[in-house]
């Protein structure tokens, strides 16, 4: 009986002195966890094995299952549910957050001021209230931006008017007015964009209307009121909504004979007519090097936002051709990529 009692005794305090082994063989096998808040529709699995993204965190070394973990969490082009996901990602003790547009961004941001975030495409960070400055971020908080300034939106005009000097109406679909912002309020973004934006069609000799859209129910009904007004030209902005609504607006503008612009060039592709944007994979890929600088140790308040400088003009001939229309030289020339 002595010896039973003394064997327990043995197996026991081996047990308590392996313990704190055991625990540091378990810490040191926790792999690093990227958490990935997105507004937009989860993607397939070929999309993320293609991920421009993933593909430089794999250069890097970070992959999927074997030196980082993974969690993704997608909106579904729902953003009321954003609040909700970022807080699921909290609660999972994720290293980073890496996030796109402001309404992810903002949301991460206001779940977590500790855990670090990287954003991509957002526009007016600093005024957003997820940075200091570009410079010195200063919080937890760092990515790229969307854009250096607001001309941007203005050159779109101008090219329309480059290219169709008679048009007169010209429509745009727009978000809201406004944007969350991390403390809480709302950024009004009428001073910073929609005013200049505003003087540059009256400018340019154009006839403006807006159209907001809200949800992805309000599309057909927006689309509808657009006909009714019948203007010559239509600018399109890269959103969650517009991004959805790709087909049935492209589709739109061809039924319709509509000079249509965008932000990017996934609509020209799908059959639009011009657009003009920044090129999206050097800042794409310059948020995963932050992240894994981040998960190297380097903190998000001291790593500068990066801004776009590379911008790309795509022109499709060949909706162009059946508009009846021929593109300007002026405009061909200065074009990145023409679609036959």
């Amino acid at each position: 009986m002595r010896n039973n009692y003394r064997r327990e005794f043995l197996l026991a305090s081996g047990a308590l002195l392996t313990a704190p082994i055991i625990a540091l063989a378990q810490t040191q096998k926790r792999l690093p966890v990227l958490g990935i808040l997105s507004p937009d529709p989860a993607p397939s699995p070929e999309a993320i094995a293609k991920s421009s993204f993933l593909n430089r965190l794999r250069e890097l070394g970070w992959i999927d299952g074997k030196t980082i973990s993974i969690e993704r969490a997608s909106a579904e082009g729902n953003l009321e549910r954003l609040p909700e996901l970022a807080a699921m990602l909290v609660a999972k003790k994720v290293d980073v957050i890496w996030t796109i547009r402001p309404a992810g961004a903002v949301a991460a941001a206001r779940a977590t001021n500790t855990i670090p975030i990287v954003f991509w495409a957002v526009a007016f960070p600093v005024e957003l209230g997820l940075v200091d400055s570009l410079a010195r971020p200063g919080r937890n908080v760092t990515g790229a931006a969307w854009f250096a300034d607001e001309s941007i939106y203005v050159k779109r005009i101008q090219l329309l008017r480059e290219l169709a000097p008679n048009a007169r109406r010209i429509a745009s679909l727009s978000e809201s007015t406004s944007l969350p912002t991390v403390a809480g309020g709302m950024l009004d973004l009428k001073p910073l964009v929609r005013d200049k934006l505003d003087a540059a069609f009256r400018n340019l000799g154009f006839e403006h209307r807006r159209f907001e859209l809200a949800t992805v129910a309000d599309v057909e009904p927006v689309l509808a009121a657009i006909a009714k007004w019948a203007p010559d030209a239509l600018v399109v902005p890269a959103n969650v909504l517009t991004s959805l609504a790709r087909k049935q607006i492209v589709d739109f503008a061809r039924r319709h004979r509509l000079l249509d612009i965008y932000d990017a060039p996934d609509s020209t592709q799908a059959g639009g007519l011009m657009s003009y944007g920044i090129v999206f994979l050097p800042t794409l890929l310059r948020t995963a090097d932050m992240v894994d600088r981040i998960l190297r140790g380097a903190k998000p308040a001291d790593l500068p936002v990066e801004l776009p400088s590379h911008y790309e003009l795509v022109v499709n001939l060949a909706t162009a051709k059946t508009l009846g229309l021929k593109v300007p030289q002026s405009i061909l020339i200065r074009a990145d990529r023409v679609i036959e």
